[in-house]
């Protein structure tokens, strides 16, 4: 299930072949880095050093892994099995950075810079998503290739982020199927979603990384079970 969610409250609720149609959720235009230095002269890099030879790998004895595994594994005990991963609360960060819409955008840009985050869902003082803070959309001083551009960084800075953030912003579900939310990301061009209950309390956030880091990781995720999804 998912929603859409402003500062006036729910706006939609239904499947996610709807939400293109919703004039205020737009695909979001991702900025391109700015560049700090330009390119040489003659558009080529200098040679560098010749590269170091490395010494050749020690032959490896597969037998003697084998046994050091199957070994490891007694000690282990018995695996539990792996279940598949299929829904938002499997992946989802439930301890998921929230900012407040009266913040300063300077200050949510220190916050999400220590956090090492890219994105915080915007909530009101009932802890209800009422837009989505995007880090693209800010840029810190000493990253801007102009010198005429410093006031309007200033001026930005000290902006609430109300007037910087997506809004309003699709949520989703915690029980929904993840392949509808990876479909989703790549029709809104969002890097993540907030997780939310029909009234909009947030309950967490899934991003792109979660989704990867489940691909990547065990146990495995299944993604293509089931009806196609169809947009």
């Amino acid at each position: 299930m998912f929603f859409v969610f402003g500062p006036s409250g729910q706006m939609y609720r239904g499947g996610p072949e709807n939400l293109a149609h919703i004039a205020a959720v737009r695909r979001v235009a991702r900025p391109q880095a700015l560049r700090t230095r330009g390119p040489d002269v003659d558009g080529t890099l200098a040679p560098g050093p010749a590269p170091t030879p490395e010494p050749a790998a020690a032959p490896v004895n597969l037998r003697m892994q084998d046994a050091a595994s199957a070994y490891s594994q007694a000690e282990q005990g018995p695996q539990l099995a792996r279940q598949p991963l299929t829904e938002v609360r499997d992946v989802m960060t439930t301890t998921a950075l929230s900012v407040a819409p009266d913040m300063r955008v300077n200050d949510a840009w220190q916050i999400l810079a220590e956090r090492q985050v890219g994105q915080a869902p915007v909530v009101d003082a009932l802890g209800r998503v009422i837009g989505l803070l995007l880090r693209a959309d800010m840029a810190p001083l000493d990253l801007l290739p102009e010198p005429g551009a410093v006031k309007k960084a200033i001026e930005l800075a000290r902006r609430p982020v109300s007037e910087v953030m997506v809004s309003p912003v699709p949520t989703v579900a915690a029980d929904t199927e993840l392949r509808r939310v990876a479909a989703v990301l790549l029709d809104t061009g969002l890097p993540g979603l907030p997780v939310t209950d029909e009234a909009g309390v947030l309950a967490g956030f899934i991003a792109r990384t979660d989704i990867l880091r489940a691909v990547a990781a065990d146990p495995p995720l299944d993604l293509w079970s089931g009806p196609a999804v169809s947009l």
